[in-house]
């Protein structure tokens, strides 16, 4: 499938109303054309099939769209683990919202195989001083780390992540909720002795009590956890 190809699925799914609504909910992102996630992501099976590599290096991206399909066919494409991590690196500058954030980091699954190795790799994006790689840090260690093995590692990375950013605290926020309704009592444990700042520290308790997976009584104990003066 060649540029042109991809270039006339994608436009050939354009909906008004979607566009409206990408604008309203990826805000400071690009344009949009207003193509569903669904129809994207079939897209960019077809497309990993292919020479992905080319796709990501040459594929110009002028809409969101075209964004987000890059970061969804780094999840669909097969190869070698250095190969991906290689071109996730060439990847994650490009970075500047929310959406192509997230649908790279959840559907980044060759994490799950190789949960060593994408941890160590990760460190360099734990460690840096921007936003959205920070974010990359967060939403990937929620997606695929949150196991026995590894879940009081992603605790006390959530701590690190000190980006004042607030792509990088929502991820934040969004983890460590996330490791409660998996694994209330480690959580419980770290919500009373963590480096959150307060907005981050009330916005994982604002999550956690929205949850279904969180019980009636822990919502009860965290409402009364949260500090003042952090808002939510």
């Amino acid at each position: 499938m060649d540029f042109e190809q991809i270039n006339e699925e994608l436009f050939g799914q354009a909906q008004h109303l979607q566009t409206a609504y990408y604008k309203k909910v990826v805000p400071g992102s690009k344009k949009s054309l207003g193509v569903k996630v669904p129809v994207l992501r079939k897209l960019a099976k077809s497309i990993a099939r292919g020479d992905y590599r080319l796709f990501l290096e040459q594929y110009p991206c002028e809409y969101l769209e075209q964004d987000t399909l890059k970061a969804l066919v780094l999840g669909y494409a097969k190869d070698e683990l250095p190969a991906l991590l290689a071109a996730a690196d060439a990847f994650i500058p490009q970075i500047k919202d929310w959406m192509v954030n997230d649908a790279f980091c959840q559907n980044f699954s060759i994490a799950r195989k190789h949960r060593p190795e994408v941890y160590e790799w990760l460190q360099k994006y734990i460690e840096t001083d921007e936003e959205y790689p920070q974010r990359v840090a967060a939403v990937l260690l929620m997606s695929h780390f949150l196991v026995d093995e590894y879940y009081e590692r992603v605790l006390e990375v959530m701590n690190r992540l000190k980006h004042p950013g607030y792509y990088t605290k929502m991820g934040v926020a969004w983890c460590v909720a996330t490791a409660f309704a998996k694994y209330p009592q480690a959580t419980m444990h770290f919500m009373r002795d963590n480096q959150l700042d307060d907005w981050t520290y009330n916005k994982a308790i604002q999550k956690m009590r929205e949850s279904y997976r969180v019980s009636d009584a822990d919502k009860k104990i965290l409402l009364e956890m949260k500090r003042n003066g952090g808002g939510q």
